[in-house]
């Protein structure tokens, strides 16, 4: 049966919205030149209303000399030629429209690339103009200037701070091709203000803030005063991130998304040293979302994960926002293969995650109980950071392969020409077509788990479970409206009192009247 949508009458829906990410590169391919698409993301809608999803987010289309695969934007109004044109992307929105779903964009305000206009302005119109004051540009240290102005490090490895022919230095938290905006000039944030209500004005019901933790640094840009800088993030404070600045910013952005209809929201992705520090950007003035990395971040064992549960649940209850969960996305390992138990602990970590109060989102491919691809040689790679010494691991392209949607070989219905990135050989089991209508598959049972989701009174949207007792390794809890679920994270069946009738399993179980199995690596859902 087809889930129900209805975009206009929703009070809060994103407070328990399940919103799937898009990575337009590797989703459909509508031209047949290997590369996915606005197109192809198009034609695969019904896909997403089928699936029982709410919203869709779309990581970067816009215009950029790809060399952080679209986090370097050149213009932020404009479509990459890769991807397709203006009108392609009013045509996704309106698709979209009309199968009840919504679409979210990535907007990425911390950098732009090295081509957009603006920067180009500053380095043609050199030290002490006014278009080198909307970046950081500083003179260097040492006797010619010859060393960076301070000592902070880029993510993707290196100085964060890169020298121009007329020796002044420039910041990047990134590459070098992505020179961090100066958030203080009014410019910047006018322009910024200015990008969200066109996107808003073409209909689109919200965006996801890249490294919406950077935009502020700290005054004078004071020195780390130690290397290794990476190990720190997210757990300390630091003179780039997560700085009080950030919050009169998104106060003024609440304030352009409040003036349109139809609860238009944003989400943060923001990297803080604690939960409550990420709650500051979801208060009531601010961001409606922010992503929980805490929980993303943590392993397949019962006292982690109620811990991280029990913190997350607690850090938004304040400000009133709805907690987020996630287990995999674009820049980590899927989580078939980093929570080390191959599909059936990944189904069940996914009716764990669905089963939690708040709103839940899902990477493109996860529904198809894919694997991270560890094996993509290294002249097929295209992340960034593969080609560097230092900074990230540069393997996200392992999560980034085209989808399989058909077929008995490569590209699995992906398009008519190939893929960017290779696919495995034996990816013919895991395509869409292959898992419809099979009620054993991965893909069927995210159908039927999101199809609960929308009828289910235990669950979506809240902030309480009330844990019940449970053995080592097993996590059983209510949701207020009688949905209980019990999660066994061990490597043994263990044996617990029949809560109710049984929902929906990860693996199949047999229960009676008073007690049943759970297997090893399996989540249930039971109805009091």
């Amino acid at each position: 049966m087809t889930p129900q949508h209805n975009v206009t009458p929703a009070t809060d829906w994103w407070r328990d919205a399940v919103i799937y990410q898009v990575y337009p590169r590797s989703f459909a391919d509508g031209n047949g030149d290997g590369m996915g698409d606005l197109a192809g993301i198009r034609s695969r809608l019904p896909y997403l209303r089928d699936l029982g999803v709410d919203a869709v987010w779309l990581s970067p289309f816009y215009a950029s000399p790809q060399a952080d695969a679209g986090y370097d934007v050149a213009d932020y109004r404009t479509i990459d030629p890769m991807f397709g044109t203006l009108a392609d992307a009013e045509a996704v929105i309106a698709e979209a429209h009309r199968l009840g779903l919504r679409i979210i964009v990535d907007l990425v305000p911390n950098h732009c690339s090295d081509q957009h206009e603006w920067f180009r302005r500053a380095r043609a119109e050199g030290p002490g103009s006014t278009a080198r004051e909307r970046f950081h540009f500083r003179k260097g240290r040492g006797e010619n200037g010859e060393e960076p102005p301070n000592d902070w490090e880029s993510l993707f490895g290196g100085p964060a701070w890169t020298r121009l022919p007329d020796g002044e230095w420039y910041l990047h938290l990134f590459a070098p091709e992505q020179p961090d905006f100066n958030w203080d000039h009014p410019a910047v944030q006018d322009e910024f203000r200015s990008i969200l209500r066109f996107w808003l004005d073409l209909g689109v019901d919200g965006f996801r803030v890249d490294v919406a933790h950077g935009l502020v640094k700290a005054p004078g840009l004071p020195d780390m005063g130690r290397a290794e800088q990476l190990k720190l993030l997210g757990t300390q404070t630091l003179p780039f991130f997560d700085q009080d600045g950030v919050h009169a910013i998104y106060r003024s952005w609440r304030a352009v998304l409040d003036e349109f209809d139809g609860e238009r929201i944003a989400v943060a992705e923001a990297w803080t040293p604690t939960a409550e520090r990420t709650a500051l950007y979801v208060r009531p003035d601010e961001l409606h979302q922010a992503f929980n990395f805490h929980y993303l971040n943590t392993g397949w064992d019962a006292a982690d994960l109620r811990e991280a549960i029990d913190s997350s649940l607690d850090a938004m209850r304040p400000v009133g926002a709805p907690t987020t969960w996630v287990l995999s996305n674009h820049d980590v390992v899927r989580h078939t293969t980093r929570l080390g138990g191959g599909p059936a602990r990944a189904r069940a970590a996914t009716l764990l995650m669905l089963a939690l109060p708040g709103s839940a989102y899902l990477y493109q491919g996860e529904e198809l109980g894919l694997p991270e691809v560890t094996d993509l040689p290294d002249e097929v790679r295209q992340d960034p950071s593969f080609f560097r010494d230092t900074g990230q691991d540069g393997l996200r392209d392992g999560c980034r392969v085209p989808l399989p949607w058909s077929g008995e070989a490569p590209p699995y219905g992906f398009g008519t020409g190939g893929s960017w990135l290779p696919q495995p050989a034996d990816w013919s089991a895991l395509t869409v077509d292959a898992q419809t209508g099979d009620p054993a598959s991965t893909l069927e049972l995210y159908r039927t788990a999101l199809g609960l989701r929308r009828i289910q009174p235990g669950l979506g949207a809240g902030d309480a479970v009330e844990w019940l007792d449970a053995p080592d390794g097993v996590l059983v809890f209510r949701r207020p409206g009688g949905l209980v679920c019990t999660v066994n994270t061990t490597g043994t069946p263990v044996r617990l009192p029949t809560p109710g009738r049984l929902l929906l399993a990860s693996t199949q179980l047999e229960a009676t009247a008073e007690e049943f199995t759970l297997p090893a690596d399996t989540t249930a859902w039971w109805e009091e």
